[in-house]
């Protein structure tokens, strides 16, 4: 059975940093691509970051570009997205989940999401 926990989110002033942890079981991260998306209240889930299941690649939404950064320890068969300079509109609840679509910026190309953690952007 895969699972997926993410771990990390919280409060955090304009500008702060905070670092998002996914671990996964039941399921090798270097073998599937891992996505984090998010979904503010009353939109819809977006995409935010993913890690090719290669480990070379990585692709972003314009929005958190030179901000997030998503990386993965294999050793750890954990997916990590570290976002800097937060905003206010980067406040909701975040998700990580796999997929082996490599149409990964499609919420439906992943089977398996993890329960999701808030981040509180304060202005």
């Amino acid at each position: 059975q895969v699972q997926l926990v993410e771990s990390g989110g919280g409060l955090v002033q304009t500008g702060g940093s905070l670092r998002l942890s996914c671990a996964a079981s039941g399921r090798t991260v270097s073998s599937y691509h891992m996505g984090w998306f998010r979904q503010a209240p009353g939109k819809e889930r977006e995409f935010v970051a993913v890690i090719t299941r290669s480990g070379l690649s990585t692709y972003y939404t314009d929005s958190v570009t030179g901000r997030f950064t998503i990386f993965r320890d294999n050793a750890k068969n954990t997916v990590y997205l570290q976002m800097n300079s937060l905003k206010p509109e980067d406040t909701a609840v975040y998700y990580c989940a796999s997929s082996y679509d490599n149409n990964f910026r499609a919420v439906l190309s992943y089977d398996s999401w993890g329960q999701g953690t808030q981040v509180t952007v304060s202005s």
